[in-house]
């Protein structure tokens, strides 16, 4: 919704003088705003109510940490991961209210990308989208991986055969191409070109089946429960814990796709925080409450980073293959639900980057039929699932966390920028105590950056490195707002 009440800065923030007010050029809501929708040859189609945008948060989120990447964590923290999930949700929900507050107030589809831009200017806004990329496409793949391992579960429970590893692994995983990630992603892929209003569906539907699959793995977990293993809460200190916990981050990327849709929701400025504060919620108890029926059943020192370490403790607890195959058949489902959701998160951003010049316009490019940006969809997919294939999931998940962490420091940092520029700016959700609840928000992201290690800085620095040569060789020139054609 338009501010009747602002003046228009339209002309005064398209053409800066010079480079450094260039760089420093913000895109001003009212325009971020007015433009929604609009992509080359069409409009996106707003289709999308709270639940289901709801359920595109929890899509995207619930599945990652619990069904893919617990494994890989307990070892880190011991029984004291289901404090590392807390501490994680903690610092996904500071950022959460920031996300909340900025999607009811500016309701478009870039993300903290568009915030940044409407907030601290272009290149910050660049690197935010750049971060955003990392968050999205890369952990497209990281969860691609682990679907192949619960797909193998469920082929050996029921039909008794697996995929051969050379066929499953990625290189360095004792594999030579990953097909079964290609393919969900491929699926997805399918599912995205239908239409919005048709991926909502199927996605609502997976969502479901996740969540009963999540549900019983605790009704069977507890009944393998031992004391016992929680006698040692904290072997490896609050170092592990906090390590853990950078790698369980990864498990709440997903609470933001919603804003992704701000350009498609019926009424975004009432959902879109609704939806995002809803879902991180549901899925925090469920992750905490998972994690604490794993540890209970298995002692830490067992969880040796399988990516299917829930269906192996299904079967442990019982003596049954029958529920860890069903178990495996929930995880295949939640695995490509948030493979489908995070796939059209990662789209919906580069529409927006695209329609502002950033990026090639052949992104934001809408198909007239299905209201989609089918060639934005097509490329991100081919690239996603090549990249699935032949990348180990460890090594995306760490990368991810420190894209995401990142994007949502610079959220935080927006919503007081945004609170102090235009303090009268119509809010459909206020976060509360502002600055010390976004501060508070912007710390816990650091803290948690500064928990992973050197390889991963390293892979973010050269990322950073990458995306500035793009935007100083590409972007900086062909912006709209340098253009100054701000009618396009």
């Amino acid at each position: 919704m338009l501010d009747p009440g602002a003046p228009s800065q339209f002309s005064s923030s398209s053409a800066p003088s010079s480079t450094g007010a260039r760089l420093m050029r913000r895109k001003p809501v009212e325009r971020l705003v007015a433009e929604s929708g609009r992509g080359e040859g069409g409009s996106l189609r707003r289709s999308l109510g709270l639940w289901q945008l709801t359920m595109i948060s929890i899509g995207a989120t619930l599945g990652t940490g619990i069904f893919v990447v617990l494994g890989e964590a307990v070892p880190d923290a011991g029984p004291a991961v289901t404090l590392s999930f807390v501490i994680a949700g903690l610092t996904a929900l500071f950022s959460a209210l920031s996300y909340a507050e900025l999607a009811g107030t500016i309701p478009v589809s870039g993300s903290s990308y568009s915030y940044a831009y409407a907030t601290m200017g272009e290149l910050i806004a660049w690197v935010c989208g750049w971060c955003l990329m990392l968050e999205y496409g890369v952990s497209v793949a990281a969860v691609a991986v682990g679907w192949g391992e619960y797909l193998n579960e469920l082929l050996d429970g029921t039909i008794g055969v697996t995929i051969p590893d050379a066929l499953s692994a990625p290189p360095g995983d004792g594999g030579i191409f990953n097909l079964p990630a290609l393919i969900v992603v491929l699926l997805a892929m399918a599912f995205l070109l239908g239409g919005a209003r048709e991926s909502a569906r199927a996605n609502t539907i997976m969502v479901v089946v996740k969540i009963a699959a999540l549900l019983l793995f605790c009704v069977i977990g507890v009944q393998g429960f031992r004391s016992g293993n929680y006698e040692n809460f904290m072997p490896l200190g609050m170092a592990g814990v906090s390590a853990a916990g950078a790698t369980l981050f990864f498990s709440y990327i997903g609470f933001d796709a919603a804003s992704t849709a701000g350009e498609e929701a019926k009424n975004a400025q009432r959902d879109l925080p609704r939806a995002i504060m809803l879902s991180l919620l549901i899925v925090t108890v469920l992750y905490v409450l998972v994690a604490a029926v794993a540890v209970g059943a298995r002692p830490w020192q067992q969880f040796d980073g399988s990516e299917a370490a829930l269906a192996g403790i299904m079967k442990d607890v019982t003596g049954d293959a029958f529920w860890g195959t069903l178990l495996a058949a929930g995880a295949v489902i939640a695995i490509a639900s948030v493979v489908l959701t995070v796939l059209y998160g990662q789209t919906r951003i580069l529409f927006a980057m695209s329609r502002d010049g950033l990026v090639p316009k052949a992104f934001s490019r809408v198909h007239a039929k299905t209201g989609t940006p089918r060639v934005n969809t097509v490329i991100v997919s081919l690239f996603c699932g090549v990249l699935a294939a032949a990348v180990p999931l460890g090594q995306l998940a760490d990368a991810t966390s420190i894209g995401t962490l990142f994007a949502f420091a610079l959220v935080n940092v927006a919503v007081v920028v945004l609170r102090r520029t235009r303090p009268d700016m119509p809010r459909t959700f206020r976060l509360p105590l502002s600055p010390l609840l976004p501060a508070l928000g912007f710390l816990f992201c650091v803290w948690m950056m500064a928990s992973l290690d050197a390889v991963t800085w390293m892979v973010f620095g050269i990322w950073m490195v990458v995306g500035l040569v793009f935007y100083f060789s590409y972007g900086y020139r062909r912006s709209r707002l340098a253009t100054a054609t701000p009618e396009e």
